[in-house]
């Protein structure tokens, strides 16, 4: 998880069981929750009422050394709404976090590490913390079934709604069966977050992807919740699909378009496309292609076409499929998921029912221990490791992504096993062995740009399970310069192995330069036009600078494009990626190795014919020629020449379906662009 990712978790999209009623009542003294992750636990909450009328939470979970810890208290006023809120603790990053909230003298105010403010209130306003235990998500839950019209304005900005989605009865071990009743908060994400309450109005469960805060007596039907919440949700996904999915009735062409071919980086005006049955069936100039009888014609007037763009780091869940496809990204690679939840998602993906790409799915596998990752392919030995390879090569997977906690020799055996069924291998490089280590036992890819970085560092950083993977990167990274002989001679030992490097250069500007008070740098525009909540959710993220650390963290970010520019220059193969808020986000990972140097037209080769050919997709992707897969994008601009220029996607065709950018922000309750 990431810090963007970890936008979806903190603090209203978390599932959780809350313990008191309708009104606020008190928790029951030492009630706890478990926090899972992936079906693995990785944390608690603990409530308690106090004798003032106050509730507390603490609250605290690993996620490979990361994760959150607040501890809050609160008061609320008869409507359920908050008059009172004070929390500390660390983020996910673990920046500590100290925050509060007062409703006085009908003036509310708020401060915190990433906001402060005031505004008059009349009537009932919920104030939504920054960072909160999961416990918030009830509350607001509550106040809204007493609100009228199950409808509450939100502090500091925005509105929430309560829709009823249904019920589903469980027989309890006890013998007892209850109903719990499926309800959708609208206006806290970019589409309406699910949450279960039983008939008092408790909060059971509330499922965000892989993240759930159950009390243990739940935690058998888990996977019963998990299929109806589903049920619910795609049924949404599938209507929204319907709407947004224009199909044409016969060929498609497209006219005076200027085309841009990665194969030569070349761009040539005066260029048509015909479409037939979702393949590209000719290309030529406007004179040469005549469009045949009843075919839908699409005048480009002079705009950029070229292929579809590829993430490939992504993890997918909620509305990832859709912001992708907002922003261009037809073809993506998803670098570890859940083994059930996931499948089905791409499975709709390709038969239109939910927005989203292509996908090319890596499994992930990690070794156990207290800082795996969140995933069931846990393995301590080599038949352990066999099997898990094994069932991902027979469920369609490409790749094998080794992860933290993974035994160094085990790394072959993966490998071995795994490139014998065909399958690529990857990952971060495990902790106790250098990414030279890492190539040598048979790993084809190396995540994120660090891990190079942490090869230099072996002798003082051996695991890298922990924080140390991103504070020693900051501290040291300017000290390793394109121009050092050992920088020199790894990138050549690269080169030699053919090893890929997938980057994810926005999640380091992210942690490294970022501002708490303000947007990461790769979503500061595009923020402005996101829903209330989900504006203020894409604050923070930044790592805690240490005190006499400031110039180093100043100079890691440069250093780390310096070292981008010296791997593309040295014959490395690079491919986009970004592990962050989907679509978006790549479009500025592609403006960050244009501004690393690389030229543009090299960078959209990068993020089309390159990342077809690594993921093995180049028979049918990553170019618009005849014969291929009618997956392209249509610009008014010219990226070839000015990156951000990726931001004016006027059209979007995956396999000859047309989608409007601006027609699925408007679903996600994203504002036109200025």
């Amino acid at each position: 998880m990431t810090p963007m990712q970890a936008i979806r978790f903190r603090p209203l999209a978390l599932a959780v069981l809350l313990a008191f009623g309708a009104c606020g009542a008190a928790a029951q003294p030492g009630t706890q929750q478990q926090i899972l992750l992936q079906g693995q636990i990785a944390g608690s909450q603990q409530l308690t009422g106090q004798a003032d009328g106050s509730l507390h939470a603490e609250f605290s979970f690993n996620d490979r050394g990361r994760g959150d810890h607040i501890i809050a208290s609160w008061k609320l006023d008869r409507a359920g709404v908050p008059t009172d809120y004070a929390g500390h603790g660390n983020d996910y990053m673990k920046a500590p976090i100290a925050e509060s909230f007062q409703v006085a003298d009908g003036k509310a105010s708020w401060r915190s590490g990433a906001e402060r403010g005031e505004q008059r209130v009349t009537g009932e306003k919920f104030y939504v913390p920054h960072d909160a235990p999961p416990e918030f998500t009830g509350v607001l839950a509550r106040a809204l079934l007493k609100a009228p019209h199950h409808t509450l304005a939100l502090l500091p900005a925005g509105e929430a709604h309560l829709d009823a989605l249904g019920s589903v009865s469980l027989s309890l071990a006890n013998g007892h069966t209850v109903a719990l009743g499926q309800y959708a908060i609208s206006g806290l994400d970019f589409s309406p977050t699910p949450i279960w309450l039983d008939p008092q109005t408790n909060t059971a469960a509330l499922l965000a992807g892989g993240f759930a805060v159950l009390a243990e007596r739940y935690r058998p039907y888990l996977p019963e919740l998990l299929a109806a919440q589903a049920r619910a949700t795609n049924t949404r996904s599938s209507a929204i699909a319907h709407q947004l999915t224009h199909v044409p009735a016969g060929d498609l062409l497209i006219r005076h378009a200027r085309l841009f071919d990665p194969r030569d980086l070349s761009t040539t005006a005066g260029m048509s496309v015909l479409i037939r049955t979702g393949h590209i069936v000719r290309v030529g100039t406007d004179a040469e292609i005549a469009a045949p009888a009843g075919a839908e014609v699409i005048d480009a007037s002079g705009q950029f076409l070229m292929p579809g763009l590829w993430d490939n780091h992504q993890h997918f869940s909620a509305n990832d499929g859709a912001l992708d496809l907002a922003n261009g990204v037809t073809s993506a690679r998803d670098m570890a998921n859940d083994t059930d939840e996931f499948l089905e998602r791409v499975a709709r993906f390709d038969a239109g029912t939910e927005l989203g790409p292509r996908v090319f799915k890596a499994g992930v596998i990690d070794g156990k221990g207290p800082l795996a990752g969140p995933t069931r392919m846990l393995v301590e030995n080599a038949a352990e490791a066999i099997q898990d390879v094994t069932w991902y090569a027979d469920q369609g997977y490409g790749q094998i992504k080794i992860y933290s906690s993974v035994a160094p020799a085990l790394v072959p055996v993966i490998a071995n096993a795994a490139h014998a069924r065909g399958l690529r291998v990857s990952g971060h490089v495990p902790a106790f062995m250098s990414a030279r280590q890492f190539v040598e036992a048979g790993a084809d890819e190396i995540q994120h740009l660090n891990f190079i970085v942490l090869n230099f560092l072996f002798d003082s950083v051996k695991d890298t399970r922990g924080m140390a993977r991103f504070t020693a990167v900051a501290e040291h990274v300017r000290e390793l310069g394109p121009e050092s002989p050992r920088v020199h001679e790894f990138i050549g030992f690269l080169r030699f192995h053919h090893t890929v490097l997938d980057p994810t250069m926005s999640v380091f500007e992210a942690i490294f330069s970022g501002d708490p008070t303000a947007p990461p740098p790769a979503l500061v525009a595009i923020s402005k036009r996101f829903p209330p909540q989900m504006r203020r959710a894409t604050l923070s993220g930044a790592l805690a600078v240490p005190p006499g650390k400031e110039a180093a963290y100043r100079a890691a970010f440069p250093a780390m494009l310096h070292l981008l520019k010296a791997l593309y220059d040295g014959g490395i193969p690079i491919i986009p990626g970004t592990d962050a808020l989907a679509g978006y986000t790549l479009h500025h990972e592609l403006q960050l190795y244009a501004r690393a140097g690389i030229p543009a037209p090299q960078v959209l080769r990068m993020a089309t014919l390159d990342s077809a050919h690594v993921s093995g997709a180049e028979a049918d992707r990553g170019v618009i020629a005849q014969g291929k897969l009618a997956d392209m994008i249509l610009i008014d601009g010219d990226p070839a020449v000015r990156m951000s220029d990726l931001d004016r996607i006027r059209l979007v065709l995956k396999g000859g379906r047309v989608y409007d950018p601006a027609r699925i922000e408007r679903s996600l309750g994203i504002a036109p662009r200025p």
